[in-house]
């Protein structure tokens, strides 16, 4: 309910604000937008995607660019006819947001994939080949837009030792870096100068910081006290500060496919149902506890058991098929089943049953429990096409705690 409070209120100003103006295309464009974080898993990308929907509603044409990426998918480019490898990130802006008056090759100019450091120290790249690419790429974005929103790659000094790390990109670009940091006071802003020397010293401005994954409870303190220390000894304004909400961090089952490197066995179509971790249950009982615990516990819950455990495996087919004949509720358990693959198999006889199991959502992993159950909980799930229900949540959680006003005033300084 103290979220919900907070982002009625957040939504009431945004709306309020963009009442009062639209911004359209002048004669010249604002300076682009680079978002840069303080670390790995501080919500850059969501910030990004939010962003993006935000300035969407201001101006008639948003550009976007990656310049430096790392991992990297094959996509089809229909101006060069045929297919290029650009930063996963570019995917998903580019289509969920519809970004048809720029191309795949324009919007992600470097990549690093393994090997490359190497390359470039050895001089089979220069640095005078990366900045070319990449200010060939951003001019032809920005020509086709009204305003450049730019995504850097992790924090500031990603990418120095092959000489263009954030800061330095943003310099080259003429932009004004808005800076993404986890919520908390101390910690937070120990993060943000680090990031925030580096910008200074390759005169890149900082229009403002945006605070993620905000304890409810200590939202109004945090967004007071990282406020004022932000103004107070750097003048830089704080432009969002965004409670936490959970399920954005709830693994879905593809994405403990691509954890694992592994397929559902049956179940595909439930792919993208998600599972919050503490949800997560390791059975070590009996069988008789465990039908009691998946009759009786939240219904959307992941057990995890070891290959040796048959008798779990079949009690979980068997309490599925007696789910979907007595209809009593919705089945919507997940089993993931654990084990090391040079050691143990599950028994064809058992795999031969999962046919027909389309609703119950099977897994084997090629780990040990402990191991599996270490992974999840390391995990932080990355935000991709395929799942737009998370994306769209995405979007409308962190979106209206964007003051769009005060960036895009902040930016043109």
């Amino acid at each position: 309910m103290r979220i919900q409070n907070i982002r009625s209120a957040a939504a009431r100003a945004s709306c309020r604000r963009h009442r009062r103006r639209r911004l359209l295309s002048t004669d010249s464009n604002p300076r682009p937008i680079f978002v840069a974080a303080t670390k790995q898993h501080v919500g850059k990308t969501t910030t990004s995607l939010a962003i993006m929907s935000g300035l969407q509603k201001r101006f008639d044409k948003v550009g976007f660019i990656k310049p430096v990426g790392q991992q990297h998918v094959t996509v089809h480019s229909p101006s060069v006819g045929h297919d290029v490898r650009v930063d996963k990130d570019i995917c998903l802006l580019k289509e969920q947001f519809r970004l048809d008056h720029i191309d795949y090759t324009d919007m992600s100019p470097v990549i690093i994939p393994s090997g490359y450091t190497k390359k470039y120290l050895d001089g089979e790249i220069s640095f005078e080949t990366q900045q070319q690419a990449i200010e060939d790429s951003f001019r032809k974005v920005q020509d086709a837009s009204d305003i450049v929103l730019i995504e850097g790659t992790g924090h500031c000094a990603v990418g120095s030792i092959v000489n263009v790390n954030n800061a330095k990109v943003a310099s080259m670009l003429g932009a004004s870096m808005l800076l993404i940091a986890n919520g908390g006071l101390g910690k937070a802003f120990d993060e943000l100068e680090l990031n925030r020397v580096l910008c200074e010293k390759h005169n890149v401005p900082i229009a403002g910081v945006v605070i993620n994954k905000v304890f409810p409870e200590k939202y109004e303190q945090t967004k007071h006290y990282m406020s004022k220390a932000l103004m107070d000894n750097y003048g830089i304004p704080l432009l969002g500060c965004v409670p936490d909400r959970p399920f954005l961090g709830c693994p879905a089952l593809a994405d403990l496919e691509r954890l694992f490197r592994t397929e559902l066995i049956c179940g595909h179509k439930h792919r993208l149902r998600h599972y919050r971790v503490e949800d997560i249950n390791l059975v070590t009982t009996s069988l008789t506890r465990f039908l009691e615990n998946i009759r009786t516990k939240l219904p959307r819950t992941l057990y995890i058991c070891h290959v040796t455990r048959d008798d779990i495996i079949l009690g979980f087919m068997a309490e599925y098929q007696r789910n979907r004949r007595e209809g009593e509720r919705p089945f919507e358990a997940a089993l993931l089943v654990c084990g090391r693959k040079d050691k143990y198999q599950i028994a064809e006889e058992v795999l031969d049953m999962f046919h027909g199991l389309n609703d119950a959502p099977i897994m084997v992993a090629p780990y040990n429990t402990h191991t599996a159950m270490a992974m999840i909980h390391d995990y932080t799930p990355k935000l991709n096409i395929d799942d737009k229900n998370r994306v769209r949540k995405a979007v409308e959680h962190y979106e209206p705690y964007i003051d769009f006003d005060r960036l895009l005033e902040s930016a043109s300084k």
